[in-house]
């Protein structure tokens, strides 16, 4: 598989780890899942993120779930090895790329407090990695309270050539894609991938502003990907009609805290998942809250038929 390079550009779907009711790892389900997201025309799967519970797993689960995938679609896959030191993190990296992925997500720990601090965590993870390594930088600092600011994104790009893309989650972000595309332009970093997160919740005026596309887990990848191609086109107005007619159920699934169990619950009713289990700790949705779901489902299925449960 190759490695992932600066100019990747696409949807790179998060997938949710599949679990049956006891809590095991559900591979049946999982290989449905990556034949699924084939169908769908992602760029890529991402492994192992903040919505693939990843801190819920030992490190053979998590070396068994990347390689049962890898062997399962010649897609690209990056996968999140985010870990409180170096060693950890080392030690699962070594065994996803020698399994065949196209490089890995590292987020910042909280503890760090100032630009350099940051700049310095992940030269030392690339230095720890290996400078072959291709690696994505998460910005996410609603969840791990770090905030990076355009010109420290810029400092790692330049100091750390294997930083090829970021996964861009701030809230609100839309200004920072402006300023990284202009600091690119005026020749103070180069360019790197800019994927977005938060559950595609700005993707239609993030892509209008420079992003490249996706990283994310909206549990209708197909629309993710329609925005993203009809962005790519210049076809603006395609891309807010598809965006528009799934903004309330992309709503609903961004609450804090339940948004994995609204995901979950939805593959569940595409056929997708064998069950919406998660490990615990979690969140459980309530027989109002599915009702509600399933009230957002049938609205969106007018609109677009994709949303017809199957169930």
């Amino acid at each position: 598989m190759a490695p992932l390079t600066r100019a990747a550009r696409g949807v790179f779907a998060i997938a949710p780890t599949p679990f049956d009711e006891e809590g095991a790892v559900d591979f049946d389900s999982l290989h449905r899942l990556v034949d699924f997201y084939e169908s769908a025309g992602v760029t890529g799967i991402t492994l192992l993120g903040q919505m693939g519970e990843a801190p819920k797993l030992s490190h053979d689960e998590a070396t068994k779930i990347v390689c049962r995938v890898l062997r399962r679609t010649r897609l690209p896959v990056i996968v999140g090895v985010s870990a409180p030191g170096y060693a950890a993190m080392r030690a699962l990296t070594a065994d996803v790329m020698s399994a065949g992925a196209a490089g890995v997500m590292v987020a910042p720990p909280n503890t760090l407090r100032t630009d350099d601090q940051i700049v310095g965590y992940y030269e030392g993870a690339a230095a720890v990695l290996g400078d072959s390594v291709p690696l994505v930088v998460q910005d996410y600092p609603l969840s791990f309270s770090v905030v990076m600011s355009a010109s420290v994104i810029a400092r790692i790009a330049r100091a750390v050539p294997s930083c090829v893309m970021l996964k861009h989650e701030d809230w609100p972000g839309l200004e920072k894609i402006s300023a990284l595309r202009h600091l690119e332009t005026e020749g103070e970093m180069p360019r790197i991938s800019i994927l977005c997160g938060n559950g595609g919740l700005f993707l239609d005026f993030e892509t209008e502003r420079g992003a490249d596309g996706a990283m994310t887990g909206y549990c209708f990848p197909e629309m993710l990907v329609d925005v993203v191609g009809h962005a790519a086109a210049g076809c603006f107005e395609e891309s807010h009609d598809i965006f528009d007619a799934h903004l309330p159920l992309l709503r609903y699934e961004q609450q804090p805290g339940v948004g994995l169990a609204v995901r979950k619950y939805v593959m569940k009713r595409r056929g997708l998942l064998a069950s919406d289990a998660q490990r615990t700790p979690r969140s459980l949705l309530s027989s109002r809250a599915r009702s509600e779901i399933d009230c957002l489902l049938a609205r969106l299925a007018r609109r677009d038929g994709r949303a017809i449960p199957v169930e």
